[in-house]
């Protein structure tokens, strides 16, 4: 997979080497346990998959200048502010076979890091005056908490209507997708429907990311993450809700009842992937990842056609064909 992500970043490899540059030094703090926080946080980084969602949307829609630096970085910020304060919150001690910041540095420090990168987040765009992407960022981060309060509502009740899981992840998972593609596109461009219609985009791709990492959990893959953990944490996913909807009633309390009172024990949790299993669960999880996909492609069509375009095409496909 490693193969398939250097080809898509081919149109922007340039770009992104500079932005790590340039990420480090953003993040730079007089105080001398922050700047040792956020060198652990910016060595241990994941694909960098929002910072390429940025740059080949701005591709998309015209040159990369420095707007697309600081929209980069505004994502990147927010999306790790909101990681270390979903680790305080999930009392997760592990984030991608990395301890997490919690974990090394208890939750009070975590909070506080979590704040500082919010807070620092909101001085980069101001001080560039990119009042456009500062909006789009914020919207996100306003949907991104929601969309966790929502699934913590709705956790406690073990909710099953499909909707409602649709209007989490849309906030939850979708919209700081949504808000890296629109972000780029504003750097480049400031035509409404392209802005729009660049959201909309992101938004299709996020929402197929989160049910791809909805199947990983009744998966055999080795993901980094356990099977069955969506479960143990009572998170309703798109194979069970499926799943669930489709059986006897007498079967769906007794596995409503196994999730509500048993999910910490191992055998449970594996009598529940057993049943999403048995069931279409899966299957249909799958198609309706794969009709977002296309409704993206759709979307992304209408842009003229370029390298940094096929690109994105690649990297949607990257999304949900993933091994982790």
């Amino acid at each position: 997979m490693g193969k398939v992500l250097d080809k898509i970043k081919r149109p922007i490899a340039t770009e992104l080497a500079a932005f790590e540059k340039r990420f480090r030094e953003t993040m730079r703090s007089k105080v001398a346990l922050m700047d040792r926080i956020t060198y652990y946080i910016v060595k241990r980084k994941g694909k960098q998959m929002r910072p390429m969602f940025v740059f080949l949307s701005a591709k998309v829609c015209g040159e990369i200048n420095d707007n697309s630096y600081v929209a980069a970085s505004l994502i990147e910020i927010l999306h790790t502010a909101s990681l270390v304060h979903d680790d305080v919150v999930d009392e997760s001690y592990e984030r991608r076979g990395f301890f997490s910041i919690n974990a090394l540095w208890k939750n009070k420090i975590a909070v506080l890091v979590g704040d500082y990168f919010l807070a620092k987040g909101l001085l980069v765009a101001l001080k560039h005056k990119q009042y456009r992407i500062l909006e789009i960022t914020s919207s996100a981060v306003q949907a991104l908490s929601e969309g966790e309060l929502l699934q913590i509502e709705k956790a406690r009740r073990l909710d099953i209507d499909e909707s409602v899981y649709f209007d989490v992840i849309r906030q939850k998972t979708a919209s700081l997708i949504a808000a890296s593609c629109e972000a780029g596109a504003a750097s480049t461009t400031t035509d409404e429907e392209t802005l729009q219609l660049m959201y909309k985009f992101g938004e299709k791709i996020g929402i197929a990311f989160q049910i791809k990492d909805d199947l990983f959990d009744f998966g055999t893959d080795d993901v980094g993450k356990p099977r069955g953990i969506d479960i143990k944490e009572k998170k309703m996913t798109l194979p069970l809700i499926h799943a669930l909807n489709q059986a006897e009633k007498s079967e769906r309390r007794r596995i409503i009842r196994i999730i509500k009172k048993y999910s910490d024990k191992p055998e449970k949790v594996a009598e529940v992937i057993r049943f999403v299993h048995q069931s279409e669960g899966l299957a249909y999880a799958e198609a309706a990842m794969i009709r977002y996909r296309d409704e993206a492609f759709e979307l992304l069509r209408q842009m003229p056609e370029s390298e940094s375009r096929d690109s994105l095409e690649a990297l949607v496909n990257y999304v949900v064909e993933r091994k982790y």
